[in-house]
């Protein structure tokens, strides 16, 4: 039997169940708005089921091992074995009390749930295809829609993911058994978390890059100390490669990569990691039928208010542009709704932070000194090294920094750079300066706790000033 097709209406239809997209019913429906959430996979989309949260899980586990294993010169001495499939359980705990959450939220904030997958049919309407057979559709009329598909590992051409020989980012987070060697494509921050993750449990790892470092995008001696920790774990570094083949050798497989001058290196290894980014979900949306294009790049352009070029359409995350980053996504998500709700709200880009989970990990906020150069400012830097942080040294960490870049005249905070064992919560800090408009002297003269790595911040601040205590002022 076949359930027909029936149509229901809604204030506010969600499409995609991610942070963006969960963020935005919520919201919505803190609002009193009447909201419809549409999901065809799991409640929390890529970022809480297969990238952000299972990724730091991992890492997370990982790094207890290793740094058991590897504790002598603080006289502990241990052997921790590995349960890569018991590992893997306790990440899908971790993630499916999240998701849990997220649905138990939604519930309680009014929102309507509908599992299927959403394609435009109108200007406002929409049909939900629901999976399984006999499932049939629904048509949803809505007053305004929110987008919210987030993005996919982009495949390279003759590596298409089998989740054997060739695996994506998401594949590699599942395994049940620890490969024992790896060519990881890609040294973006999707490669380079995966390779210390893996190289840490034993396996073997070769990073093939087809540019001339890993992390593009962030400054050199920033890529540099987590490179160079990555060297020391035994990770092994290729660049100027491109990726071209690969075929099943033996027990693994062999990667044939070509460089600039067309000379062919071959890696042999038991399975290869493709991580050279993500791009935008939009083929499935029927985007025509609502009057929506998206950009060359694949995304659907929005204003300050997350609007698109159909006034009562908006996009949200991954889906909407860079930077891609759930919790980018997640603040674009409470001003659409806030929007379509008659509240004041806007996008302010300036001040969102963003983290890759390397080892060491990076933070970065605002303006780095060349852009603030590059933006007319008389950029003024303060840097301190984590070598002379009384807290980093009590973890066994020497290598990174703090670094802060404000304006000469007004001493305003424009950006900062943290490479540091929990740079991610340290930049927290940093972003709220940012944003708030905040000087350095404001920073500086905070009192922070003593022992701890926030002190570095403090004293990145102070060095700006010329007032630095632990550090030699420039």
């Amino acid at each position: 039997m076949v359930v027909g097709d029936v149509t229901t209406g809604t204030d506010v239809l969600v499409i995609g169940a991610g942070p963006g997209g969960y963020v935005a019913a919520i919201r919505a429906g803190q609002l009193d708005l009447d909201v419809t959430l549409v999901e065809k996979d799991a409640y929390g989309g890529t970022c809480l089921n297969h990238g952000c949260i299972p990724s730091k899980a991992m890492i997370s586990a990982t790094d207890v091992a290793h740094d058991a294993g590897h504790a002598e010169e603080m006289g502990i001495y241990a052997d921790p074995a590995v349960d890569l499939q018991g590992m893997v359980e306790w990440k899908d705990g971790v993630v499916d009390q999240l998701t849990g959450g997220v649905e138990k939220l939604c519930k309680a904030n009014g929102v309507n749930l509908v599992e299927g997958r959403a394609e435009f049919a109108g200007e406002n309407k929409a049909r939900i295809v629901h999976g399984g057979e006999g499932q049939g559709s629904e048509t949803i009329e809505f007053e305004h829609a929110i987008v919210s598909t987030g993005s996919k590992p982009i495949e390279v051409p003759g590596f298409e993911f089998d989740g054997e020989h060739v695996l994506s980012s998401r594949q590699a987070l599942a395994l049940d058994a620890v490969p024992q060697s790896m060519v990881v494509v890609g040294g973006g921050y999707i490669g380079m978390e995966l390779s210390t993750v893996y190289q840490k449990l034993g396996c073997d790892v070769t990073v093939v890059e087809m540019l001339d470092d890993v992390l593009p995008g962030y400054e050199d001696d920033v890529s540099r100390v987590v490179r160079e920790r990555a060297e020391d774990l035994g990770v092994d570094f290729y660049f100027g490669q491109a990726a071209q083949d690969w075929e099943e050798a033996g027990d693994g497989i062999t990667v044939r990569t070509e460089n600039e001058d067309g000379d062919i290196e071959e890696f042999g290894a038991e399975t290869c990691l493709v991580a050279v980014g993500r791009r935008p979900v939009t083929d499935t949306l029927e985007l025509d039928a609502v009057g929506l294009e998206p950009n060359e790049d694949g995304f659907l352009e929005t204003d300050h208010e997350a609007r698109t070029d159909v006034e009562h359409v908006f996009a949200v995350g991954d889906v909407a542009g860079e930077p891609m980053l759930a919790h980018k996504a997640s603040a674009e998500g409470e001003v659409a709704a806030e929007v379509i709700a008659g509240e004041p709200s806007a996008l302010d880009h300036q001040a969102i932070p963003a983290a890759v989970f390397t080892d060491p990990e990076i933070g970065t906020v605002g303006m780095t000194e060349s852009e603030a150069e590059e933006a007319g400012f008389d950029p003024l830097v303060g840097e301190f090294p984590l070598r002379a942080n009384g807290r980093a040294l009590t973890h066994g960490e020497d290598e990174g920094f703090v670094r802060v870049v404000a304006d000469v005249d007004s001493e305003f905070v424009l950006g900062a750079q943290v490479v540091a064992p929990e740079a991610s919560e340290l930049v927290a800090e940093l972003a709220l300066a940012v944003e708030m408009g905040a000087q350095l002297e404001d920073v500086a003269a905070t009192v922070h706790t003593h022992p701890t790595l926030s002190e570095a911040v403090r004293e990145a601040c102070a060095n700006a000033l010329g007032e630095a205590i632990h550090t030699l002022n420039r």
